[in-house]
């Protein structure tokens, strides 16, 4: 069963009022991202529309204001030990988990709609995918939920997140947890040697959300329109200089486009340090002024000169297939190598990571404060970090997502599931993969997007 839900659209009065605000809550412009989707009201289609400026941070403010805010965040689960698994399962049968996710990506549509008929054969849990076009109308939701004194009966169950909407519930106490470390299939995780499972863009997780899949920022281009690419953000402007209009990076505050300025400024900037603490406690416009120079730069000599942006990952990825540009870039390494088999780009494309390392992170779930169904939720999140579920979504024929479990911590059996993947044409090794930057503090997104916007837009 599917729901489209519109960004921005509610069932209370509350929500259409944080809706009408000139600065709604960012999309999670998910580490997978791609075009964001609307539904057409006379063909019932989903579309790609562009995306407004939206800000988590105004929505943390605005909790502040109506004193959501408490001393002990969120709302404390229980603590389960692994004989009362067992009455966990028994309680979340028959319960229905409704699960907010993007939807962005067909891939990753289908393979939710796989889970869904793996827990309800397994576990009599019915699980409906809520497509989300914006994350930020599911985080709304549950802030307007707060405010009407809904506490027991919330319409988000599960929800996939990460950055700044988890900041911003979390800080609020919009979440239910600690609970995802009492998962029998968060230590398949290794958290002690893979922190990274316990921070979200620098923000600790303290339990209140799983880690379901990672990414990392991957150029690709096509070897038989330009043989040797940029292999730094600094060669990328010489290059661009020489390669006419064969560039271009997605529209900020879409994610592929912010994403693209983070891994620019931390190239760039005097002081990359600065960017891991929250933008308040710097200079931004110190830090932020080699990012401006060079754009103002590189801008000329992009696709359309600069004029007009890319509005997805698709697009980016439909523009370099068109031949119009020979580099792009994305968040996901399979989505290259899987455009390549289902021959979406020519074979010639080659995927690479820049020299130096690039931006990498973690998507996770969470469940909200008010979920009405919070076992079956936790049964569902089990399922979805469990080794067949991790490897069903790795392989690039399904989705490509790469895995959040360490090999270390699996039984041969189950290595054997992620051994036994086909590698694709234009699969990167793994040792490429490993020189992953850290994502900077949750607070600087919004700086940035606010500050492209007022620089460029209209230009």
């Amino acid at each position: 069963m599917y729901e489209i839900v519109r960004s921005g659209s509610c069932a209370s009065c509350a929500l259409h009022s944080l809706a009408s605000r000139p600065r709604l809550l960012r999309s999670l412009r998910a580490p997978f991202a791609a075009a964001p989707l609307a539904r057409s009201g006379r063909s019932q289609r989903l579309q790609e529309v562009p995306l407004g400026l939206r800000s988590a941070h105004w929505l943390a403010r605005f909790a502040l204001c109506l004193g959501l805010f408490a001393s002990a965040v969120g709302t404390a689960a229980p603590n389960p030990a692994a004989a009362d698994w067992a009455a966990l399962e028994r309680e979340a049968r028959g319960q229905s988990v409704y699960f907010n996710a993007w939807a962005g990506e067909q891939k990753a549509n289908d393979y939710i709609a796989w889970a869904a008929a793996q827990v309800e054969q397994r576990f009599g849990i019915r699980l409906v995918h809520v497509k989300l076009a914006d994350t930020g109308a599911a985080v709304a939701r549950v802030f307007a939920e707060k405010q009407a004194g809904n506490h027991s009966r919330g319409a988000v169950d599960l929800l996939w997140i990460n950055g700044e909407n988890f900041a911003a519930l979390k800080s609020a106490g919009l979440l239910y947890g600690p609970w995802a470390e009492q998962l029998p299939n968060f230590r398949l995780t290794d958290p002690e040697h893979s922190p990274a499972v316990r921070f979200d863009f620098s923000v600790p997780v303290d339990g209140y959300e799983v880690p379901w899949g990672k990414a990392q920022l991957v150029f690709y281009h096509d070897a038989a329109m330009v043989g040797v690419p940029p292999r730094s953000i600094a060669e990328l402007l010489p290059w661009a200089r020489q390669h006419r209009g064969q560039f271009s990076y997605v529209r900020p505050p879409q994610f592929l486009g912010t994403t693209f300025l983070k891994q620019a400024l931390l190239e760039l900037a005097s002081d990359p340090q600065a960017l891991y603490a929250p933008v308040e406690q710097a200079d931004f416009a110190a830090v932020t002024a080699p990012l401006w120079a060079y754009l103002d730069a590189l801008h000329p000599h992009l696709w359309r000169s600069g004029r007009a942006f890319p509005d997805s990952g698709p697009a980016l990825r439909q523009r370099l297939a068109d031949g119009e540009l020979s580099l792009a870039y994305t968040f996901n390494a399979s989505e290259v190598t899987a455009a390549i088999a289902n021959r979406e780009l020519p074979a010639s494309v080659q995927p690479y990571v820049l020299d130096a390392g690039t931006l990498g992170n973690m998507s996770f779930l969470a469940i909200a404060f008010n979920a009405r169904h919070k076992a079956a939720a936790m049964l569902v999140a089990n399922f979805l970090l469990s080794p067949e579920a991790q490897a069903h979504k790795n392989d690039p024929r399904v989705w490509g997502s790469p895995t959040v479990l360490a090999m270390a911590q699996l039984a041969a059996v189950d290595r054997a599931r992620f051994e036994g993947l086909p590698a694709l044409p234009g699969t990167l090794p793994a040792t490429a993969l490993e020189r992953v930057l850290a994502e900077p503090h949750v607070s600087w997104v919004d700086a940035l997007d606010r500050a492209w916007l007022q620089r460029y837009v209209g230009r």
